[in-house]
């Protein structure tokens, strides 16, 4: 190929416009050829590591992800149809164990590293120009140039195939957090609304203050993080080994609740002991696809995907730590297999066959551990809440308890049938509203995404000196207007508590009709982008996201056809399962999806040219 370049722009520069750029290196000659290429990428945050990743942040914030389970190179593993470009990960390249957690800036310089090896990989014939601002509108037809419009400019961005690559998105607020707002302006409070913390202006915490903070996730631990040790506060052990907290004096008080009332389950601090098996085995889509009525989640999927986490779970332990059971493996497993998730029969057989209680799975006390627990105020429930939080560490640190990452292992294989389930609009309406996009990923996040061990320790630290206080589980929000504060309480305790400053400890969720990016705002308001639906049976239940071609994610507009020359990636779209980062040897879904879409636009690039 000769003559004039053919040209991409890239909406956003983090470390999804990574993995593209990566993949478009590695097809480009077998695809494209090595004539002129231009590359456009547009962001306001430095190229690589983007807004989240980037280096200057505070050194306190670490990866939530081991070092070794990070990757943005496609290995044998790998089914995608580009070729395989091995490469470091983060921990091989930053000279890290594979289990540390490694500083967000870090992460930052490694993906900033991978960006420029991805440039190099294109070849001499291509031009990289990056763009520090944001793109305001998109226009053009399906057979002519792409023009974005940028902020602070007057003329067009020229490109034959547009990526909108945007990485993690702010919302508008919802008409609650507007009324929070709202009722701080009046009163001259301070309303934090969903929004990471390192972007936020936590000045208003003053030393000493009662804030009320709405989450337990992972937003709450990087704000406890910034206003203990980022303000001066220090760790240390005492005599016994326990971890104490010693404070500077100028942290705030934080008053925190959320749905569950207790922070996500710790990262596991070892691997599987023991052979795991098959998954999944009890639960599979394709003996539903056929169901002649919309399924139920709660009657008909559940039973069948606890019953898969307690094979994960048991099959662990038989295999691992006999001598903590009553049964050899084999038998359990046939007896197991042939019993209802809910029945009696399956409760006496674990009663008899796990003689420890603490060794039994109870996937009700882990969806809601402080379901039972009613305490008479907020001073008698701390010493539970700590408590809690030791237990916690310990347990996801401890080998012997390696059952509990075999089921995990199971709730991650039931993940995709689920899935494939509500993508065929299998479910009713009421159960993809409430369960498949509700309370599923809540319990799956909750067993999956929590912070390292030592952040729950550190948790425990902290509110041992008083600096963290528990409310509980259903935590709720009021304005109070005669005394011209916040109000909260949880279902777990009657004691309520008031504040002048509200934290919500959480990201926003960017749902297409609450968009605050101005691009995807444009896009949406011109139906240029359309929202992702279930049809459930005849009721169409959105998604809340982008909707994309499943094989190469390309844009879907309001005329129901993929359009040729734009195309998204990320958690925003309905290739959300693929995240902007991966771990190594395991197929990655991140791989797979960049990879095709990347293929797609070599393709268009080479029609174009």
């Amino acid at each position: 190929m000769t003559g004039a370049p053919v040209t991409v722009a890239v909406v956003g520069a983090g470390p999804r416009a990574v993995g593209l750029m990566e993949r478009l290196g590695a097809s480009r000659s077998e695809l494209l050829g090595n004539g002129p290429l231009d590359v456009h990428l547009v962001d306001p945050y430095p190229a690589g590591s983007g807004r989240v990743w980037r280096v200057d942040q505070s050194a306190l914030l670490r990866l939530n992800t081991a070092a070794g389970n990070v990757t943005m190179f496609t290995d044998p593993s790998a089914t995608c149809a580009g070729p395989v470009r091995s490469g470091p990960t983060l921990a091989q390249w930053a000279c890290i164990g594979a289990e540390d957690f490694a500083t967000r800036a870090t992460q930052g310089r490694y993906l900033s590293w991978v960006w420029e090896r991805a440039v190099e990989q294109l070849g001499p014939a291509a031009r990289v120009r990056v763009h520090p601002t944001r793109v305001r509108a998109l226009r053009g037809d399906r057979r002519g140039q792409q023009r974005l419009y940028l902020d602070g400019g007057t003329e067009p961005l020229l490109a034959d195939v547009v990526v909108l690559a945007v990485g993690q998105l702010g919302a508008e607020l919802d008409p609650e957090q507007v009324r929070l707002r709202d009722f701080a302006a009046r009163y001259n409070l301070t309303y934090l609304p969903p929004g990471n913390p390192a972007d936020a202006d936590l000045s208003a915490l003053a030393p000493g203050e009662p804030v009320l903070v709405r989450g337990l996730g992972l937003t709450f631990v990087d704000l406890m993080v910034l206003v203990t040790e980022g303000r001066g506060g220090e760790y240390h052990r005492d005599g016994g080994g326990v971890l104490r907290y010693r404070p500077s004096g100028r942290e705030p008080r934080l008053l925190v609740g959320s749905r569950r009332g207790v922070p996500h389950l710790a990262k596991f601090g070892y691997r599987l002991a023991g052979e795991p098996p098959t998954l999944p085995r009890f639960f599979e889509a394709g003996a539903l696809l056929d169901a002649e009525r919309p399924l139920d989640f709660a009657t008909a999927v559940w039973p069948a995907m606890a019953k898969e986490l307690g094979w994960g779970y048991y099959h662990e332990l038989f295999s691992t730590h006999p001598e903590r059971t009553a049964l050899p493996l084999a038998e359990f497993a046939d007896r197991y297999a042939a019993l209802d998730w809910y029945s009696a029969r399956r409760v006496e057989l674990v009663r008899r066959a796990v003689p420890d209680r603490a060794d039994t799975l109870d996937l009700a006390r882990l969806d809601r551990p402080l379901r039972r627990i009613r305490a008479r105020s907020l001073a008698e429930l701390q010493p539970y809440l700590r408590r809690w939080l030791t237990r916690s560490a310990r347990r996801r640190t401890d080998p012997a308890r390696s059952g509990d990452l075999g089921g995990l292992l199971a709730a991650m294989s039931v993940w995709g049938e689920l899935d494939r389930l509500a993508s065929a609009g299998r479910f009713s309406a009421e159960s993809v509203r409430t369960e498949v996009q509700g309370w599923w990923p809540g319990l799956l996040g909750h067993l999956a995404t929590g912070p390292p061990a030592h952040r729950l320790e550190q948790l425990r630290a902290v509110a041992d000196a008083g600096v963290v206080s528990f409310l509980g589980e259903r935590m709720w929000v009021s304005p109070d207007d005669r005394r011209r504060v916040y109000r909260a309480g949880a279902a777990t305790t009657p004691e309520t508590v008031g504040a002048r400053v509200l934290v919500e400890a959480r990201l926003p969720t960017a749902t297409l009709d609450r968009f605050a990016d101005p691009l995807l705002r444009d896009l949406r308001d011109v139906g240029d982008v359309v929202p992702a639906v279930v049809d459930c049976g005849g009721v169409l239940v959105p998604t809340g996201r982008l909707r994309v071609a499943s094989a190469d994610s390309r844009i879907i507009d309001r005329t129901g056809t993929a359009h040729p020359r734009r195309f998204a990636l990320g958690p925003y779209t309905d290739g959300r399962h693929a995240m902007a980062f991966a771990p190594p040897a395991v197929d990655a879904p991140t791989f797979r999806h960049n990879d095709a879409a990347a293929r797609a636009i070599l393709d268009e690039l080479r029609r174009s040219s």
